[in-house]
């Protein structure tokens, strides 16, 4: 089992409530306090999960930039006020930011039992 240090503990569980308040606020037709109570958990939450100079490492490699600024300027947006524009400029950003890692969670979940066969179905799997 992997061990945890107390501040990586207090981190998992600030990052999945940012990820349960965004959900939560998307579903409940994008509701500004609970977006921007998300963001601001999941981007505390990061930082206790990898530290705080890592943290800044990731998001501003030069290039990152561009990722980093559209994920930051949602972010901004939604704590502004305007919950639609800024959620999809958060979203278009945490795929610019985090595609080197989706083929790897993309292979976890193929080992999977039920989602690994899903993943492996023909029109789903892609041209071999």
């Amino acid at each position: 089992m992997i061990s945890l240090t107390d501040s990586q503990k207090i981190g998992m569980g600030l990052t999945g409530f940012g990820v349960f308040f965004l959900f939560f606020g998307m579903i409940l037709f994008f509701d500004k306090a609970l977006l921007a109570m998300g963001n601001i958990l999941f981007v505390a939450g990061l930082s206790f999960v990898i530290g705080l100079e890592r943290t800044f490492l990731f998001f501003f490699q030069k290039h990152k930039m561009k990722a980093t600024s559209f994920f930051l300027g949602g972010v901004l947006i939604v704590l502004i006020g305007w919950p639609i524009v800024g959620v999809v400029l958060e979203v278009y950003g945490f795929f610019l930011l985090f595609r080197g890692f989706f083929p790897a969670a993309v292979g976890f979940i193929r080992r999977l039992p039920f989602l690994g066969s899903l993943l492996n179905l023909p029109f789903i799997s892609g041209p071999s």
